[in-house]
C-alpha cells in the first residue's frame, strides 16, 4: 500500500547566527530541515535574491542545511530563508540574519595630551575601531591591570566608551588607554594612551551640574531583556544624580548600579514603558533630563491555520491570529508566492476565504504575520478532492426481523458530494410513513413484513461519475432467548451452570456473547472459573466453577443472527464468609482494658453470628485474640469491651466477623492507644545466685520483660538476710534491664547460706516478691597449692610434670595453670599451660633440647588463682643427632631384602644413639611398616609386588635423628629369586662392600 503524499513540513529553520571572523571554523551552517511525501527539495535566498548553489563552490547543502565555506562579510552578511518543496507544495522558513563579528585594531596616531584645572571636570574620547556585534569599554590607567574605579565622581559609558571625570583631582594626573571587548569573539583592543595633565593657572570654582551622558529621547526596548538607562554630569561639587518615572512609580525590580549613574530594569514588561528622568544636582544647582522608554514585542501566534482537506466546490474560511507590538499585519503566501485578491479570494485581517475551491487552489498555504521586529510564519495544506462516487461493495446480503425496523446503508466515497437515489426493482423510492430516506442516505424501513423482501439499488452520481449498489432483503421471524435459571444463591466455592436457548429461524446461525455485568466475560482470563458449553446449535451453557465474591451479580446470554440480537440477563447471588468490619474506634482506655466500637461490614448474603476481637503489641507474636466482655460478643453487636490487657502496653486492635459460611477478612487496625499504668503485677524468676569474689553475696535474676513492667521508673527490689536472722536487709536496683545485685561484708565467712527474695516496683507503687531462695555468699580463690610437684625429661623438646591437688576446703580449684621457664631467663618470660577438671599431670612440649627449666603449678577457679607451688628443676635431653644414616646398600632376593648402612655417630651436644629405625611403605599407600634395630642392618620382608620406598633414621633418647635418602625397589609378586642368583646393590656407587658382612646376608 502506498502511504499517503503530504506537503513539506518543518522540523528545523534557520537562526540567527553570528560569525567570528577570526574563529577556526571556515565555514558557516544556516540549518533547514522538512519531511514530506516525496522528500523536499530546498531553495535558499539572501536579501531576497536566490542563492545559484550551482555556480561557486562555497555554497553547499546537506541535506536542507546551507553551508558557506570561507564566508565573507561583504558578500554573505543579510537574511536568509529557506525554501522546502515537492510535488504537493512549497513553504517559506523564517528569515534568518547572518552577522560577522569582528574587531578592528584602534588607530596608531598618537593622542594629545588633555589639560584641564583641578576641579574641572573631562571627558576622555575612546574612539573605538570598527567592530561587529557590540562591544564593552573600559579604561586602563597608566598601567594594564590597573583600571579606573568607576564612583560617583567617574564613570565609563557603555553607550559612547568614553570616560567622564566630573570633578578633577591631583591623583587623576597620568596615562589612560581605552579598553574594549567583543562580546561576541572574546577579542580585545587597547587604545593609545591619553595623558591627563593639570595646568597651573589656578582652581576651577565651584559650578552647577551639567549633564554629558544621557540616553536617547526616545528608547526601543523588546520585552523580557534588561534595559540599562545612563546618566552622568560633570560638576563642581560632584553632582548626585537621582531618577523617577514620571507617570507612576520606578519599578520594584529595577537596580541602580555606578553610583545612581545607571538605571537597570530586568526582564521588561509592556507596564515598564513610560517617561523617565534623570537629575544631577548639587548644591550649585540641578539639571534634568526627561526620556521615553516603549516597549516592543515580537508577533506571536494565538490561532494557527491546519491542514484542510474539501471538496470542489465548497468555500475555504481560514483565520490566523498573533499578538504583537506594534499590531502586527498579515500576508498569506501559496506555495511561497504572495497571494493576492480575485473575485474568489479575500483576504481581511488574518482571514483568507477562497469561494468554490477548484483542484488548481491545492498546495501549501502560509499566513504571515509581521510587525517591523519580525515575522512568524504559520503552514497549511489544502487538499481539494475530485473523484466519481465508488462503493467498497457492489452487493450486500440483508437480513431483518418481522416486526422490527432495518436501515439499508448508501456511503459511497465521492468528492463533490454525490446525489443519491433509491429504486426497488424497477420502481423509484418515494418516501412515505413506512420508508424513510435519512440525512446520510441511509434507507430506513419500519416495522418490517414479508412484503419488503426483495432488492434494493442505490444510485450515486457526481459530475465525475456515477456507480449504483444493490442490497438483497430477507426478512425472518424474530428470534426469541430463554436464560434459565433466571435467579440463583450459591455459596462460595460451589458450581453453577446457566443455560441459554435461543428460538430462531432455522435458516439463520446464532451465535452467543455472555456478559457479566453488562461487560463481555473473558474465558481465558477468569481464572478458569469460566466454562462455555455449547450443547447444540441453538443452546449455549455457562459453567461457573468454585465461584467466589466476585463473582456475583448480573449474567447476560447474547445471542445473534443476521438479522437480529435478542439479549437476557440472570441474577446470581453468592453467599459468602463476611466482608471487612468497618474502621475500629477505641472509644476508652484503663489500665487493662479497651472499649471498642466498630460498624458492621458486608455480610455477602448470610447473616453474622458473631466477632472476634484481636489485638498487637510490640510483643506479641502478630494478631492475637483477645478476651472480651461480654465473652462471646454476637452478631447485631457493634461495640465491646477488650478485657485482661496489660497496663502501660501500645495497642492497635481490628475486628473480624464470622457467619456459617466462614471467617471474614479483619478490619484495618485502629489507630495505637497506650494502656494506663498500674502497680506491677509479675515477680522476677530464677532467683539465683553464688560464686563472686571473697566476702560477696552475688544475687541474679531473669529480669521482667518491657510488657509486665506496668509503667515508668520501673526497677528491682532485692531482699536478703543470712539463714536464722530476723531483719530482711533490702537495695533498690533502679535499672529495668537490671540482672544481677552484688553486696559486699568481710564479716560473713565463705559459703554462708542467706534468704534471697527480688521484688519489683514502678512510679505507681510497690509489685510482688518472688518466691524466698537459698544463695551462698562466695567461696573465693584456691587457698592453697598442689603438692608432690614433680618434672621429668621425655624428651629433648618434652617435659612431663605431675602434681597432687590440695586438701578439699572453699575456694576448689576448676583446674589448673603450669608456668615454665628457662633457668637463664625470669619467671616473667614464662610460658602457660591449663588444665580443666580433676587433672593433675600434663605434657610440656616444644622445649629447647638439653636446657633446665623452672616449673610451677597454682590452682584457679572463676573468681581468681591460688598460690603457686614452690618451683621443681627439669632438665631436657639431648637434640637427636643431626646427621642422617648414610651409604645405604642392599641385597634383594626374591621377596627379602638385607638392608645395610654406615652408622650415624653423635655429636657432643647430641643425645647418644640407641638404634635405628627403619620405614618401609608401598608407593600411593599412606600406611607404612616400622623395623627397629639396634645394629646398623636390617632385613625386610616384600611380600606384594610394587615399588616400596625405604628410608632410615638413627634414634636417640634426645628423640629421633634426620631422615635418610630413600630407598626405591621394584619387585614382582610371588617371584621368587633361585637359590645363589642375587643382586647387589650401592647408594652411593663406589661404597665399602664390607658393610653387607655386618649383618648376616640371609636370615
Amino acid at each position: 500500500e502506498k502511504s499517503e503524499e503530504f506537503g513539506p513540513v518543518f522540523i528545523q529553520e534557520p537562526d540567527d547566527t553570528i560569525f567570528a571572523l577570526d574563529s577556526d571554523e571556515k565555514k558557516v551552517t544556516m540549518n533547514c530541515e522538512a519531511r514530506g511525501n516525496p522528500q523536499p527539495t530546498y531553495r535558499w535566498t539572501v536579501n531576497g535574491t536566490e542563492l545559484d548553489l550551482s555556480t561557486g563552490f562555497r555554497y553547499s547543502l546537506t541535506d536542507g542545511s546551507l553551508v558557506i565555506t570561507d564566508p565573507r562579510e561583504e558578500t554573505d552578511s543579510g537574511r536568509y530563508q529557506c525554501q522546502a518543496s515537492n510535488s504537493l507544495g512549497s513553504v517559506l522558513s523564517r528569515e534568518a540574519l547572518l552577522q560577522f563579528a569582528y574587531l578592528g585594531n584602534f588607530s596608531n596616531r598618537t593622542r594629545g595630551a588633555v589639560s584641564v584645572r583641578e576641579g574641572q571636570g573631562v571627558v576622555l574620547m575612546c574612539s573605538p575601531p570598527p567592530h561587529s556585534p557590540e562591544i564593552t569599554y573600559s579604561w586602563v590607567f597608566n598601567e594594564f591591570p590597573s583600571f579606573v574605579a568607576e564612583d560617583s565622581r567617574r564613570f565609563v559609558s557603555q553607550e559612547t566608551g568614553n570616560l567622564y571625570i566630573s570633578k578633577v583631582q591631583p591623583s587623576d594626573v597620568g596615562s589612560y588607554i581605552c579598553l574594549v571587548k567583543n562580546m561576541a569573539t572574546g577579542s580585545r583592543a587597547l587604545s593609545p594612551p591619553t595623558p591627563l595633565t593639570l595646568r597651573t593657572d589656578g582652581i576651577m570654582g565651584e559650578y552647577e551640574p551639567k549633564i554629558e551622558v544621557h540616553f536617547p529621547q526616545t528608547v526601543m526596548a523588546a520585552k523580557g531583556l534588561t534595559v540599562r538607562l545612563e546618566c552622568f554630569a560633570l560638576g563642581n561639587p560632584v553632582p548626585t544624580i537621582t531618577w523617577r518615572k514620571l507617570n507612576g512609580n520606578i519599578p520594584k525590580k529595577a537596580r541602580l548600579r555606578k553610583s545612581q549613574a545607571v538605571l537597570e530594569i530586568p526582564n521588561i514588561q509592556l507596564d515598564d514603558s513610560g517617561s523617565y528622568e534623570c537629575k544631577a544636582e548639587n548644591y550649585r544647582g540641578g539639571n534634568a533630563f526627561r526620556g521615553q522608554l516603549q516597549v516592543y514585542t515580537y508577533p506571536q501566534w494565538t490561532s494557527v491555520i491546519n491542514d484542510t482537506r474539501l471538496d470542489s466546490g465548497e468555500e475555504l474560511q481560514w483565520e490566523c491570529k498573533a499578538t504583537g507590538r506594534p499590531r502586527p499585519l498579515y500576508r498569506w503566501l501559496r506555495n511561497g508566492t504572495p497571494l493576492f485578491p480575485q473575485s474568489r479570494v479575500e483576504m481581511v485581517n488574518g482571514e483568507l476565504i477562497i469561494r468554490a475551491v477548484r483542484p488548481t487552489d491545492s498546495g501549501m498555504y502560509q499566513c504571515v504575520a509581521e510587525n517591523k521586529y519580525g515575522a512568524i510564519y504559520s503552514s497549511a495544506e489544502l487538499r481539494i478532492l475530485a473523484s466519481a462516487p465508488t462503493f467498497q461493495s457492489s452487493v450486500v446480503r440483508l437480513v431483518a426481523t418481522l416486526g422490527k425496523d432495518v436501515s439499508l446503508e448508501c456511503k459511497p466515497r465521492a468528492s463533490p458530494k454525490p446525489t443519491i437515489t433509491w429504486r426497488k426493482g424497477d420502481r423509484r423510492i418515494q418516501p412515505s410513513k413506512r420508508t424513510l430516506l435519512l440525512r446520510n442516505n441511509s434507507l430506513r424501513i419500519v416495522n418490517a413484513t414479508r412484503a419488503d423482501e426483495g432488492t434494493y439499488v442505490c444510485r450515486a452520481e457526481n459530475q465525475f461519475g456515477v456507480t449504483e449498489m444493490t442490497t438483497v432483503l430477507m426478512v425472518k421471524e424474530a428470534m426469541r432467548v430463554e436464560l434459565s435459571p433466571a435467579r440463583v444463591e450459591v455459596t462460595v466455592g460451589e458450581s453453577v451452570v446457566l443455560s441459554c436457548k435461543a428460538i430462531h429461524d432455522p435458516s439463520l446461525d446464532v451465535v452467543f456473547l455472555w456478559m457479566h455485568n453488562r461487560q463481555p466475560l473473558s474465558f481465558h482470563q477468569g481464572g478458569g472459573h469460566f466454562e462455555y458449553i455449547q450443547t447444540q446449535s441453538s443452546n449455549a451453557d455457562l459453567m461457573i466453577r468454585n465461584i467466589l465474591l466476585k463473582h456475583a451479580g448480573r449474567y447476560g446470554c447474547r445471542a445473534q443472527t443476521s438479522g437480529d440480537t435478542v439479549f437476557a440477563e440472570a441474577e446470581l447471588l453468592v453467599r459468602g464468609p463476611p466482608g471487612p468490619p468497618g474502621i475500629v474506634i477505641v472509644e476508652e482506655i484503663t489500665d487493662t482494658t479497651a472499649t471498642l466500637s466498630w460498624s458492621r461490614g458486608m455480610d455477602n448474603h448470610s447473616p453474622i453470628s458473631s466477632y472476634n476481637l484481636q489485638a498487637r503489641s510490640p510483643f506479641s507474636l502478630g494478631w492475637q485474640t483477645v478476651r472480651t466482655d461480654p465473652e462471646r460478643v454476637i452478631g447485631d453487636m457493634e461495640s465491646a469491651v477488650a478485657v485482661d490487657l496489660n497496663p502501660w502496653v501500645e495497642y492497635e486492635f481490628r475486628v473480624v466477623a464470622i457467619n456459617a459460611i466462614g471467617t471474614g477478612d479483619p478490619s484495618a487496625p485502629s489507630r495505637v492507644v497506650r494502656t494506663k499504668e498500674a502497680v506491677p503485677s509479675v515477680a522476677p524468676t530464677n532467683v539465683s545466685g553464688g560464686n563472686g569474689r571473697r566476702h560477696e553475696l552475688v544475687i541474679s535474676w531473669e529480669p521482667v520483660s518491657e510488657e509486665f513492667q506496668n509503667g515508668e521508673g520501673f526497677g528491682y527490689i532485692v531482699a536478703f538476710r543470712a539463714n536464722g536472722t530476723r531483719g530482711w536487709k533490702e537495695k533498690m536496683v533502679t535499672s529495668a534491664d537490671s540482672t544481677t545485685f552484688k553486696y559486699r561484708d568481710e564479716t560473713f565467712p565463705p559459703l554462708t547460706p542467706f534468704e534471697v527474695k527480688v521484688g519489683v516496683y514502678n512510679n505507681k507503687g510497690d509489685g510482688p516478691f518472688s518466691k524466698v531462695v537459698t544463695v551462698y555468699s562466695a567461696e573465693g580463690e584456691p587457698r592453697e597449692p598442689p603438692t608432690e610437684v614433680s618434672a621429668a625429661a621425655l624428651s629433648s623438646s618434652k617435659v612431663q610434670v605431675t602434681w597432687k591437688a590440695p586438701n578439699p576446703a572453699p575456694g576448689r580449684p576448676f583446674g589448673y595453670e603450669v608456668s615454665y621457664w628457662k633457668e637463664a631467663e625470669s619467671e616473667e618470660s614464662a610460658g602457660k599451660l591449663k588444665t580443666t577438671g580433676s587433672e593433675t599431670s600434663i605434657v610440656l612440649g616444644d622445649l629447647d633440647g638439653n636446657t633446665p627449666y623452672l616449673i610451677t603449678v597454682k590452682g584457679y577457679n572463676s573468681i581468681g588463682q591460688g598460690p603457686a607451688s614452690s618451683p621443681v628443676y627439669a632438665t631436657t635431653m639431648k637434640s637427636p643427632p643431626s646427621r642422617a644414616p648414610s651409604n645405604l646398600m642392599w641385597i634383594q632376593e626374591g621377596e627379602n631384602v638385607s638392608l645395610g648402612w654406615e652408622p650415624v655417630k653423635a655429636m657432643d651436644n647430641e643425645s647418644v644413639i640407641i638404634g635405628y629405625k627403619v620405614l618401609l611403605r608401598q608407593e600411593g599407600r599412606n600406611n607404612s611398616q616400622e623395623v627397629r634395630t639396634r645394629s646398623p642392618s636390617a632385613v625386610l620382608t616384600l611380600p606384594e609386588g610394587g615399588t616400596y620406598i625405604i628410608e632410615v633414621r638413627a634414634v636417640s633418647e634426645g628423640g629421633e635423628g634426620a631422615v635418610s635418602a630413600q630407598v626405591r625397589l621394584l619387585t614382582s609378586s610371588g617371584v621368587r629369586a633361585k637359590s645363589g642368583q642375587w643382586s647387589l646393590h650401592s647408594l652411593p656407587w663406589g661404597s665399602v662392600w664390607t658393610l653387607l658382612l655386618l649383618a648376616p646376608l640371609v636370615p
